[in-house]
């Protein structure tokens, strides 16, 4: 920050992204902001762009709007790769202590799901933590919660009942001073409700879900809240897409998978991609059912969707523009 300081700028942490708007927090309040078009052309991908959570360097007149310069480096980040067919990222969040993954015990009740939320959790290099809401809801709690634990590892779980209030003193640890917590899941499942409850007044808009048990949007725009004890949270809007984006060479698959990528050692060959290879480790825990194959064909499609994002994208392009036309949707094949 010294050589920015040097230029007349000041440190800020950004507080809300809402399409191209920014507001930042500064040691003089908050402040309505736009990134300067030098940065901008400086660009790499969007993912360089003012983030929430992000420390930035900015000039802040005395009235009218801030301009970022430049954003600091970030300790940790989420990222995910942007809903439709463009590889590009999309940063929920930055320097973040703990994801708080929230998934309902209701409807809402999906273990593929929550395996993406993990790979990218521990890709972000923050601290995972499960949460598992509207436990009054539960189809069988025991069992939800046992099939949690199998594919969650070593994170920690709670389940709670945010609308009440019950269950959620052990988050509150996560929120103490100097840290930042992020809260993710999909439309519905109180993310906000717990934001409200965590914080101790209603800061942030709730709804009702809908007759078919998907969420409704309340929250629009990411935004980063201060709390009075000196931490801060990141309230999100519903994640409908968990698409993967491979920002430390698959760091957050073998975390998530951690089980899979154990007996992967084992095998014969260093490259086994536990097909048709002799020796493999992976494909004899599968028939002595030490390894489930739902869980291991889920490690499969999540490898290879960071595979197909590690190609070149002119590359990634070709391939997908093939299978198109293997499937008949390449304009047809020829009589």
């Amino acid at each position: 920050m010294k050589e920015h300081a040097a230029k007349g700028l000041e440190p800020a942490r950004v507080i809300l992204v809402y399409r191209k708007q920014l507001k930042v927090l500064s040691h003089r309040g908050e402040h309505w902001a736009r990134t300067g078009g030098k940065m901008i052309h400086r660009m790499e991908n969007p993912g360089d762009l003012p983030a929430v959570g992000d420390w930035v360097a900015a000039r802040i007149p005395e009235s009218g709007e801030a301009l970022v310069h430049a954003v600091l480096p970030r300790r940790t980040a989420f990222v995910r790769k942007v809903a439709g067919e463009n590889s590009l990222p999309q940063v929920l969040g930055t320097n973040l202590d703990t994801v708080l993954v929230v998934m309902g015990l209701d409807r809402d009740f999906n273990l593929r799901r929550l395996e993406r939320f993990m790979t990218l959790a521990w890709e972000s290099k923050a601290t995972p933590v499960v949460v598992l809401n509207k436990k009054d809801l539960a189809y069988d709690l025991e069992e939800q919660v046992a099939e949690v634990k199998g594919i969650t590892r070593n994170a920690e779980i709670h389940v709670v009942n945010a609308l009440l209030g019950e269950g959620l003193d052990p988050l509150r640890a996560h929120v103490g001073y100097g840290k930042t917590l992020v809260v993710l899941g999909s439309s519905g499942v109180g993310k906000s409700t717990m934001v409200n409850a965590l914080i101790g007044s209603k800061v942030m808009e709730t709804g009702d879900t809908r007759d078919d048990g998907r969420g409704r949007h309340t929250t629009t725009r990411r935004e980063l809240i201060v709390l009075p004890g000196g931490g801060a949270i990141i309230d999100t809007p519903g994640v409908r897409e968990v698409q993967l984006w491979n920002a430390d060479q698959g760091r957050g698959l073998a975390q998530a998978f951690d089980d899979i990528d154990a007996i992967a050692k084992n095998c014969r060959f260093s490259d086994c991609r536990h097909d048709q290879e002799p020796g493999c480790a992976v494909k004899e825990a599968l028939e002595n059912e030490t390894l489930d194959e739902i869980r291991f064909l889920s490690w499969l499609e999540l490898q290879a969707e960071l595979e197909r994002l590690a190609k070149p994208a002119d590359l990634r392009g070709r391939t997908e523009s093939k299978r198109r036309d293997r499937r008949g949707h390449g304009g047809g094949r020829k009589a």
